[in-house]
């Protein structure tokens, strides 16, 4: 049997044994978008709670003992708040999602973000206590569970934990690609390889200077991403609607932040201007800016190594590894789909970038109403920048290969390696031989032996992996 929820604009049925109330219900006719709402938010929000009722407990009981009888002071009884807090756990470990409703596009600030939360944690805690859920004269959403609470700080606050959390594992992930990165780039730091500037065959490089590229951009983000949590580490919980602490005892304002860091482990601080931290959201801008960075540099590694392993480039000088049939017509073909799949994350991302970017700027006055999509596009990135670094590490980076016979001798075969003769004959014989290269098809051995404009003995001194990767040369040399 269906119960029976009032509010201020009506009644409104809801389904017997539901967590969610009359609030929730609406907001879900009214966002009809069937974007879920991210359950690393929903949990965040569960530690938000569990902390505001543990600091009300202590507000309560130092009132208590300070005052004696507190009668301007809402009191709520221990098994109340006992159950409320056990509600708050379970919603921090991600228990009755499938009671939040509301989508995570939406309007109104993220008011329905936590009044689904704060329904939840009512009916949870009546039915802990053993009544229907509903039955709010015992406990209530608004009264006891959002007591010295806004949804303008809690909100934000609990998105802030996640994006914390969020950040910290992809700063993992940066790290351990990183890793295999630089054991790559040591294992073939003399492994020659073509160089190429603007797809043209270049001066020779190697494959360990390639990766190290990709090593050296890499611990840039993992920098970039450990330092973002010191850009959004405070917090406005305690700041109320607008920042103000109106109607919220200084006590809580002052003990709830602290209270915070214990439940989570993160270090979060207090903002100095609550005003400006419920009011400017630029700080969402910049952290997403950051990974953004991030992106880039993992599309142009996805990028390079699909280029260098295409059939354009025969023979192919990296190989990565199969890793499902390409077509459905097509026997023997397969795609590299891991690389594929990090330039669509990183697209998907600038997407993100753009409405963060837009919607942070559509604040107006003390409160910006779309806070709901900003915290999701942003989580939405990190999600997907932790899958694209997880499976281009698992499913590629371990599993390359490179076929380095093919490719120290197209570096033989290639008119620019001429360009290291330049010290020793000079520009305009360095040209003669690459010509010759290139018209007879020959290797810069076989050309030189029959111009004879270097010593066989100092030409091959000169192609050592070694001396043709140092950075530049001393008259020593010559």
């Amino acid at each position: 049997m269906n119960r029976i929820e009032t509010d201020s604009i009506g009644k409104a049925e809801i389904p017997e044994g539901a967590l969610y109330g009359i609030h929730s219900l609406r907001a879900s006719s009214n966002f009809p978008s069937s974007w879920p709402f991210p359950v690393e938010w929903y949990k965040a929000m569960g530690i938000v709670k569990l902390s505001a009722y543990r600091t009300y407990l202590r507000f309560r009981d130092a009132a208590t003992k300070k005052y004696g009888s507190t009668r301007h002071l809402k009191m709520i009884d221990d098994p109340v708040v006992d159950a409320m807090i056990n509600a708050a756990l379970d919603v921090a470990s991600g228990k009755h999602y499938d009671h939040f409703i509301v989508s995570g596009i939406q309007g109104g600030a993220g008011t329905s973000i936590n009044m689904n939360i704060n329904e939840i944690i009512a009916n949870a805690s009546l039915i802990s206590l053993g009544h229907q859920p509903g039955n709010y004269d015992v406990i209530d959403p608004v009264e006891e569970c959002n007591l010295f609470q806004s949804t303008n700080d809690t909100v934000p606050t609990a998105l802030t934990i996640a994006v914390m959390q969020l950040l910290n594992e992809l700063a993992a992930e940066i790290n351990s690609i990183r890793q295999s990165l630089e054991l790559f780039e040591r294992e073939h730091r003399n492994d020659l390889r073509p160089g190429y500037t603007q797809m043209q065959e270049a001066v020779p490089s190697s494959f360990g200077l390639l990766f190290g590229s990709y090593n050296e951009a890499l611990s840039r983000d993992w920098w970039r991403v450990s330092k973002s949590l010191e850009r959004i580490r405070t917090v406005n919980m305690g700041g109320g609607a607008t920042g103000t602490g109106l109607s919220i005892p200084k006590f809580f304002i002052m003990e709830i932040v602290p209270e915070l860091r214990n439940a989570t482990g993160l270090p979060l601080a207090r903002s100095e201007n609550m005003t400006d931290g419920t009011a400017n959201l630029d700080r969402w801008v910049e952290v997403h800016a950051t990974i953004k960075s991030h992106a880039v540099n993992l599309e142009k590694m996805a990028s390079d190594m699909r280029l260098l392993s295409s059939d354009l480039l025969t023979p192919k000088h990296l190989l990565l590894p199969d890793r499902q049939v390409g077509s459905s017509i097509m026997p023997g073909k397969v795609n590299p789909v891991i690389q594929e799949y990090v330039i669509s994350v990183a697209h998907r991302v600038y997407g993100n970038d753009q409405v963060i970017s837009s919607l942070a700027g559509q604040g107006c006055l003390e409160l910006n109403a779309y806070l709901p999509l900003i915290g999701l596009s942003v989580i939405e990135s990190l999600r997907l920048l932790i899958s694209a670094n997880k499976t281009l590490h698992e499913n590629s980076v371990k599993k390359l290969t490179i076929n380095s016979t093919e490719a120290y001798g197209k570096v033989m075969q290639s008119p620019a390696i001429t360009t290291a003769l330049i010290p020793y004959i000079g520009y305009n014989r360095a040209s003669e031989i690459a010509k010759m290269m290139k018209i007879r098809g020959v290797t810069i051995v076989e050309a030189n032996r029959e111009m004879k404009f270097i010593d066989p003995e100092k030409l091959d001194d000169i192609l050592q992996p070694g001396n043709l990767l140092k950075l530049g040369y001393s008259l020593e040399d010559i």
